[in-house]
């Protein structure tokens, strides 16, 4: 099967490289102003959870947002190594026994495999701390205003109303499976909320207009269902080494989706359809947002 070289593609993988290096030097052992010490286990773990790869299409959002809309790239870049921190938390802290209880992520033991449970749990905490710790530091070029706007909206967004609380909802739907409005909801808030945080982010960044911000949070909104939609699709047609890590599980524990609820055919059309909404959103910006047009059919489309 040959690979894909297309301009999106390797513009993706530029983009998680240089979000990698950056977090690389991040984790390192060399202790910041007001830090004590970096136990060398922890931090361990902690790398062990960031630095496994993946696409890193979160700080790419960012990133290209910002990009879209004149922003400092060097700012977009640490807001974008921030989420990731954030999102690799939620993964380190939904592979749990507590939680989803999974073995493998990204083709390699979880966390509390490759350590233990307890080192699991405050690698997680700390790399949610460290996020806001990266957005705050001088480093980061940008005013008190547009930091204090970026961790206002992290922080609803990975919280209890957001992210968090998406993984409640979803814990309580192994037991009482949610209606369809329940489903998007509860899907909106576990997977959708950072990656409309994302979208934001990309315009805060740029110090944009009330209007760039509120097309571009609505863009991620949307690229958000679809990303879920396609995960729910994947969960139910991909293999385990494809994906990296277990499938099917949806469906052993009960859990409703909408591809569940609705079927496949239903599903791929409503992918068609979020793909087009994210398109006539971008639309103003013409050909500057091409780059931000091919993310949205990737999403819906990606094989893992």
């Amino acid at each position: 099967m040959s690979q894909d070289t297309s301009p999106f593609t390797r513009r993706l993988a530029t983009n998680a490289r240089t979000v990698e290096g950056l977090l690389e030097r991040l984790l390192g052992q060399t202790t910041e102003a007001d830090e004590i010490a970096r136990p060398a286990n922890l931090l361990a773990a902690m790398r062990h959870g960031v630095l496994n790869g993946g696409k890193r299409l979160r700080p790419f959002l960012v990133i290209e947002c910002a990009d879209l809309l004149g922003g400092n790239r060097d700012a977009a870049l640490r807001v974008g190594a921030a989420l990731e921190c954030v999102h690799c938390y939620s993964l380190v802290h939904d592979d749990l026994p507590a939680m989803d209880d999974d073995d493998m992520r990204r083709g390699q033991p979880t966390v509390h495999r490759a350590f233990d449970e307890a080192t699991a749990i405050l690698a997680g905490d700390s790399l949610l701390t460290f996020a806001f710790d990266i957005i705050a530091a001088p480093e980061t070029a940008l005013s008190d205003a547009q930091k204090v706007e970026l961790i206002l909206a992290l922080g609803r967004a990975a919280g209890h109303g957001g992210m968090a609380g998406g993984q409640a909802l979803d814990l309580a739907a192994e037991k009482s499976p949610p209606d369809e409005a329940g489903i998007v909801t509860l899907q909106a808030m576990k997977t959708g909320a950072l990656i409309r945080f994302a979208c934001e982010a990309g315009a805060i960044v740029a110090g944009a207009a009330k209007e760039d911000r509120a097309r571009l949070r609505a863009f991620g909104e949307k690229i958000g269902l679809a990303f879920q939609l396609a995960d729910d699709l994947l969960d139910l047609t991909a293999d385990a080494e494809t994906m990296g890590k277990a499938t099917g599980k949806d469906a052993a524990r009960g859990k409703g989706t909408l591809v569940a609820l609705n079927g496949q055919t239903w599903a791929e059309d409503r992918l068609e359809q979020l793909v087009a909404e994210a398109e006539a959103l971008l639309a103003p910006y013409g050909v500057r947002s091409a780059i931000l047009v091919e993310a949205a059919r990737f999403i819906a489309n990606r094989r893992s």
